[in-house]
């Protein structure tokens, strides 16, 4: 395996402008990800597919994105950031194209993984490139910044389309016209960035790519990937099928509605990393895993009651426990990764989540087939509930370790 060069000392003084630059990409890209949530059930009456094809849908984006986490994982830390980031809006925008023109359920699938190897570049290019960019002391700043820009994108994509089919014409071509032009924006933008690392010419070799944790962060990273991921898994089955839950069994057909509870799940999210850096260490994951238990229990009321309030209530609480194991997961990454491996450790990170994430969404849809919306909701939310307590009884099994020894670990 040839060498990766470590990060340049920063050749060019890193501008506010930039770091929103790189910002805007991985929120653009991210964006476009989650823009199909409240089209699902149109597409599903446009083209007459049942609710299992609108779950293989969705779980093919997320193939898409550890395929590309697989096999790309590692590429901007040997070619650059600038580049990958580029290629990754560039398929973007490809994705955007072909969801426009769609015109049977091969195009979707198509689009979906296409949009899903964007994904899978811009997480690991851009979260690296604004750490890279930032100086020592605002690391902590910039990771804030990253994971804003991501879990913000797929609030906003979600947002914004529900908005747009709801309140103006054209709801399956409209958004992704809206997203071309801000993938344009996003793409104009990267001439501000500046490269932070050093090319090698034996970045574009062909082939499976292993991903790699450092042993020293391993167990720190395998315990928060672990809660994280059964967050991932509820935000897939809500991005999914909650349209179809609004729409078939509290008859509410409304595709604003639908992007808000996928909106207030993502951005929850977002605020859930801060309560990773308010929590203390030892408590944050058995924190998360309360939380997730909690909001299962409250997306199985919403179906047995047949509640739109429990619903949302339930997507804000998955979102901010989500986010604490996130936010630890890559406070891991950051603090004991150098700055050379630091793009495949991320990419590393979130392929592990959204394996997590396709998986049971497609179960979800096969439970749908078989009995109804409501009993296979109800039996994935057992299913969370009962991984969530498991991690946290593995937490707390752990014997205290050294405070020295946390440090190093994380």
């Amino acid at each position: 395996m040839p060498s990766i060069p470590p990060a340049l000392p920063s050749p060019t003084p890193a501008t506010p402008i930039a770091r929103a630059a790189v910002a805007l990409a991985l929120w653009v890209t991210m964006a476009g990800t989650t823009v199909p949530t409240p089209l699902y059930p149109l597409y599903q009456q446009a083209f007459g597919f049942s609710p299992l094809t609108v779950t293989v849908t969705f779980a093919v984006y997320a193939v898409g994105v550890v395929a590309g986490l697989l096999t790309l994982g590692r590429l901007s830390d040997r070619i650059g950031r600038r580049p990958v980031m580029a290629a990754a809006l560039l398929l973007a925008a490809a994705a955007a194209g072909l969801f426009e023109a769609a015109s049977t359920l091969p195009w979707l699938l198509v689009a979906r993984v296409v949009s899903g190897l964007a994904a899978a570049l811009i997480t690991g290019a851009a979260t690296a490139a604004l750490l890279d960019l930032a100086p020592p002391e605002r690391r902590l700043r910039a990771q804030t910044l990253a994971l804003a820009a991501n879990m913000g994108g797929l609030a906003g994509g979600t947002l914004l389309s529900g908005a747009l089919a709801e309140w103006a014409g054209s709801p399956l071509r409209l958004p992704w016209t809206v997203m071309l032009a801000l993938t344009a924006a996003a793409l104009l933008g990267l001439f501000a960035v500046p490269e932070s690392v050093s090319p090698t010419t034996t970045g574009l070799r062909p082939g499976f790519q292993p991903l790699h944790v450092p042993a020293g962060i391993r167990p720190a990273f395998l315990r928060a990937a672990l809660a994280a991921g059964s967050g991932f898994a509820v935000l897939g089955v809500l991005t999914s099928v909650s349209g179809l839950f609004l729409a078939t069994v509290l008859d509410l057909h409304h595709h604003a509605l639908t992007g808000l509870v996928a909106g207030l799940a993502f951005a929850a999210t977002a605020v859930g990393q801060l309560l990773a850096r308010v929590l203390p260490g030892p408590r944050a994951l058995p924190a998360a895993c309360a939380g997730l238990v909690l909001a299962a229990a409250l997306i199985a009321t919403a179906l047995l009651a047949e509640s739109p309030a429990p619903l949302l209530l339930g997507a804000c609480v998955n979102g901010l426990a989500t986010g604490t194991a996130v936010g630890t997961g890559l406070g891991a990454v950051n603090g004991g990764v150098e700055p050379r491996q630091r793009g495949a450790a991320v990419s590393t990170f979130f392929a592990v989540l959204y394996a997590m994430l396709s998986v049971p969404v497609v179960g979800v849809g096969v439970l749908i087939r078989a009995t109804d919306l409501r009993t296979a909701g109800v039996v994935f939310s057992v299913l969370v509930a009962v991984l969530a307590v498991g991690v946290a009884a593995g937490l707390t099994g752990r014997r205290p370790r050294p405070s020295a020894a946390l440090a190093e670990e994380a």
